[in-house]
């Protein structure tokens, strides 16, 4: 994650501030507008998609990582300061060594850093000098289990979790959600010796919940999309606005204000 790009500081027309790639699931419409939110100004985001199995939800996230080589194929011979894998169930899937296995070797092959959204939120949780969590997620319980097998793992403690879905059978139902689900979820959320609530889910709408759910539950609230956009800003060293706490905001600031336009 602290591998430089060697496109680091390119002078260009726009992005100035830096040129991010975002791999995204193929039908996921939720990680391109709160980037635009998160991403402060002078810096540029474009995207490729990742693709995998239209029928089956664990195959398809296992693939996006498996196929993820073809998908930043597609940038081609843009400049890119960082890569950010907008996918945090695939992480869960595969585990953590060969997700960094194989983000490492893609790293080195088009020489700018990869990071997933698990390890952007690992990152930013320790930023935060958080070791336990409760866990919103809109995941069928069996990534639901997945998932606390992976923060385990990570040395964290999965304190409780509240799961918001449409559909068990389809990971991609995910799309479907609104903020009201969300905060509906994080009301029956057990916060009992929590130090965060993690918001897991590039697909999950987070961005105007996560102010209502800091106040609700008066601890720091991050997501996946959040941690992620974070992440890249650090591993580009690109300066970003601080956040304001009275907002909900945590680790980017000024994204409060333009979720308005979303």
């Amino acid at each position: 994650m602290k591998t430089e790009s060697k496109n680091h500081r390119i002078e260009r027309e726009y992005s100035r501030e830096g040129l991010f790639g975002i791999a995204v699931p193929q039908a996921n419409p939720v990680v391109e507008p709160e980037f635009s939110a998160l991403m402060p100004a002078g810096t540029g985001t474009i995207a490729t998609r990742l693709q995998g199995s239209r029928s089956n939800s664990k195959n398809r996230l296992i693939d996006y990582l498996d196929n993820l080589e073809t998908s930043l194929s597609a940038f081609d011979t843009a400049a890119l300061d960082v890569v950010g894998y907008a996918c945090t169930g695939s992480s869960y899937l595969v585990g953590r060594e060969e997700e960094q296995r194989k983000t490492e070797a893609l790293s080195s092959k088009f020489g700018y850093p990869i990071i997933t959204s698990a390890q952007a939120i690992l990152a930013a949780l320790r930023h935060l000098g958080v070791s336990k969590i409760a866990l919103i997620a809109p995941y069928p319980q069996w990534m639901i289990d997945t998932s606390h097998e992976y923060w385990t793992q990570c040395g964290l403690t999965v304190t409780g979790s509240a799961r918001t879905m449409l559909d068990t059978e389809d990971t991609r139902n995910v799309y479907q959600l609104r903020t009201e689900m969300v905060l509906h979820a994080a009301a029956t959320l057990p916060i009992h010796d929590a130090q965060a609530v993690l918001l897991s889910g590039t697909g999950m709408p987070t961005l105007r919940a996560i102010p209502a759910i800091a106040q609700l539950t008066k601890l720091p609230t991050i997501s996946s999309n959040l941690c992620l956009a974070w992440a890249m800003l650090e591993a580009a060293r690109t300066p970003y606005p601080t956040p304001d706490p009275e907002a909900g905001e945590v680790l980017v600031g000024g994204w409060s204000r333009r979720i308005s336009r979303l």
